[in-house]
């Protein structure tokens, strides 16, 4: 074990900022930095990178990470965008079987209608004005939009899902899919319980195509109370790549 974890120390050859973080560039493997940081017991979550090209932000999310930026400019100055490839220390996964449904809620299910990869450019949007561009950034979502435009559905691919009551759009969410998994980057509702007949009709539609599981990101009581369990990076990385 000891020299499996040297090896991919070395192999990925890890660089760091000043600050400490591992920075990564578009000539190194992904994977390997991915092997690397789980080896030496990396213990941020967030690791910066600066090129915002859709090839390379797409291979970082087909390496597990979930992808976000920020704008590190100082006050009157020009936005200055880097990326934030983040591997949470620890990851909130739903399997299927352990999807919980309030009986509050499951009255509610057959009003709604949810709509695959449906408004993805809207949805995208409006989950920016809700909770604002601060790690949603121009050139992220650039990269995102252009990513859909050029991949093939199925292969890694960012998607959505809209959720229709009465012919109007009640919530939605963005996210992207690599191989079996689904990962959850961000949503709104316009009413209420709306989010969670969303997540839920999202959740058995995975499960009716043939995904592993729900990646939902960062753990928050509300995705526990729906069955999701917190997991360790080890353990995500092990069943996103199986």
């Amino acid at each position: 074990m000891g020299e499996q974890r040297e090896t991919a120390v070395e192999t990925a050859n890890l660089k760091y900022t000043i600050s400490g973080y591992i920075y990564i560039s578009p000539n190194d493997d992904c994977h390997m930095i991915v092997d690397a940081m789980l080896a030496t017991g990396y213990s941020e979550e967030f690791c910066i990178a600066e090129n915002f090209t859709p090839a390379f932000i797409a291979r970082l999310m087909e390496a597990g990470f979930l992808v976000m930026s920020m704008d590190i400019a100082q006050e009157n100055e020009n936005p200055y965008y880097i990326v934030l490839p983040k591997l949470h220390v620890v990851r909130s996964a739903l399997f299927f079987e352990n999807l919980h449904i309030k009986r509050s809620v499951r009255r509610l299910i057959k009003h709604y209608e949810l709509r695959a990869d449906s408004d993805f450019d809207y949805i995208i949007n409006r989950c920016i004005e809700k909770h604002g561009s601060d790690w949603l950034t121009p050139p992220l979502v650039d990269a995102i939009r252009k990513i859909r435009a050029s991949a093939p559905a199925g292969d890694l691919y960012p998607t959505s899902f809209a959720l229709y009551r009465d012919g109007k759009l009640a919530a939605g969410e963005f996210g992207i899919i690599c191989g079996n998994v689904y990962t959850s980057y961000s949503g709104f509702y316009e009413e209420d319980n709306a989010g969670t007949v969303q997540i839920i009709k999202t959740t058995h539609y995975l499960q009716e195509q043939g995904f592993t599981f729900f990646d939902m990101g960062m753990p928050l009581n509300y995705k526990n109370e729906l069955g999701a369990v917190d997991i360790t990076p080890e353990e995500f990385i092990r069943l996103f790549r199986s």
